[in-house]
């Protein structure tokens, strides 16, 4: 039986030079979320939905880090890999008002 040994590190206080990785992948998340609301024209209000969408997608791009494999299919190899539906971040919707006087071509 193999045993999985975990070494923690810590850093000073106030120091994010000392965590260079996760800072990049910080930095990575918070990019591509604000490209996101950028191009979908979208208010920052949305940001948590942003970073969410960015994480999720991330997860599911090949990696050159993993020799171009699939981090999401590494971590659960007999999972499907689109649990949930790709859709367009951002998209225009309409709200169906079914209030009286209001004709099924009304904005």
């Amino acid at each position: 039986m193999q045993k999985n040994i975990f070494l923690h590190q810590s850093s000073c206080p106030h120091t994010p030079q000392q965590n260079g990785v996760a800072e990049r992948k910080h930095r990575h998340l918070v990019d591509t979320a604000q490209t996101l609301l950028i191009n979908a024209h979208a208010p920052f209000r949305f940001w948590g939905d942003a970073i969410l969408t960015t994480c999720y997608l991330i997860n599911r791009m090949p990696s050159s880090v993993l020799g171009n494999e699939i981090p999401y299919s590494l971590l659960f190899p007999k999972d499907s890999m689109y649990a949930i539906p790709l859709r367009v971040f951002g998209s225009t919707c309409f709200v169906h008002d079914l209030s009286p006087g209001r004709d099924k071509l009304s904005a």
